[in-house]
């Protein structure tokens, strides 16, 4: 029988200057970060296939005039895709960042849950059965298609001895997902004409969406990545392993159904506005431990403004590689993760 190591560990006891200190320096870069993303804001009511001075930019917001294109330009177009961009990201990484921690997952993203999958055979089977055209009209379905999605993921995870694992959730979220992209795949074959009107918001964009859709999906997805951060105490001790978060008097099964049910409302909002836009919720939050560290109440916050900033700055660069077209920012994300996805993958604490 191997003997058992008794002796003392030593105790790490932080001082409350360096706590004070750390948490002003944490602070600094929070609000430097608010001023860099408001930076790329501008940025993005400038670049495009008409290429704007930064006057014209800052006069159409403050000091409008009717009579100029440039004006006009910034304010119908750039406006819109730019404030989207920046609801859709800061809400992703903040769904990301909860899903990880709740799962206890590195590599996990809200599609775990099958959110984006259902949202997108809402979308579709809206087109689909009845018709409907513009984004307005099958916001609600997409929303609706989430929740169902993310109920039957944890409906199949719960089933069984041990309640919903993160390990059953996982499964039964590459259930769903697959199933449910099937039947996608299957309506769009069936119709050319749901094709045509589903496959630009599909590869996840976000040009061409009118403010109105995004105010009536901001409660939920602005309320809920708000409501999120709230959450950095309990993922902190979430953690620290399931017993050592019961010992402490932590209902885990209950803060878990909290989380989750967070991450559906967020993403599904998001993918409802934008498309499925993959991988913000993945990369984003790694990037901001790395620099920060593991405390979620520092990460949550964090993960908000640079998930704005990373959506803004890859619909940006979408516009600029491509001129005078674009690439939809789905498509950027897309190439912009898979090589971090691989590289995180390649980990072996990771793996491990």
């Amino acid at each position: 029988m191997a003997a058992i190591d008794s002796s003392p560990q030593p105790i790490v006891v932080e001082l409350p200057a360096h706590r004070r200190w750390r948490n002003s320096a944490r602070a600094l870069g929070l609000v430097a970060c608010l001023i860099a993303t408001a930076a790329i804001a501008l940025l993005s009511l400038r670049f495009g296939s008409l290429e704007l001075k930064t006057s014209d930019a800052w006069n159409a917001i403050f000091h409008y005039d009717k009579s100029s294109y440039e004006q006009t330009v910034v304010r119908s177009l750039r406006v819109p895709r730019t404030v989207i961009a920046l609801g859709v990201g800061c809400a992703l990484a903040v769904a990301g960042t909860i899903m990880q921690a709740v799962t206890r997952n590195p590599l996990a993203d809200p599609s775990i849950l099958g959110v984006s999958a259902g949202a997108s055979f809402g979308v579709v089977s809206a087109v689909f059965f009845l018709g409907l055209t513009a984004p307005y009209q099958f916001v609600w379905f997409a929303f609706g298609g989430a929740l169902i999605a993310s109920f039957l993921v944890f409906a199949i995870g719960s089933a069984g001895s041990g309640g919903a694992t993160p390990v059953k959730l996982a499964l039964a979220g590459v259930v769903i997902s697959s199933l449910l992209g099937a039947w996608t795949s299957a309506l769009l074959l069936l119709d050319e004409n749901t094709m045509d009107i589903v496959r630009f918001w599909s590869a996840g964009s976000v040009a061409g969406r009118p403010l109105s859709v995004f105010w009536w999906v901001s409660p939920f997805l602005l309320g809920g990545a708000l409501l999120g951060i709230f959450l950095g105490h309990q993922l902190n001790v979430m953690s620290m392993g399931e017993e050592t978060a019961r010992s402490l008097g932590m209902n885990t099964g209950r803060t878990r159904i909290v989380a989750s049910f967070l991450v559906v409302i967020i993403t599904g909002a998001a993918v409802a506005v934008a498309g499925p836009i993959g991988f913000v919720g993945l990369a984003v939050p790694h990037i901001v431990r790395s620099v920060i560290g593991p405390d979620y109440r520092w990460v949550l916050p964090y993960s908000l403004v640079v998930g704005a900033a990373f959506l803004t700055s890859s619909d940006i660069l979408g516009r600029v590689v491509a001129r005078p077209g674009e690439i939809q920012v789905g498509i950027v994300t897309a190439i912009l993760g898979a090589p971090f996805l691989i590289f995180l993958a390649r980990q072996r604490t990771v793996a491990n």
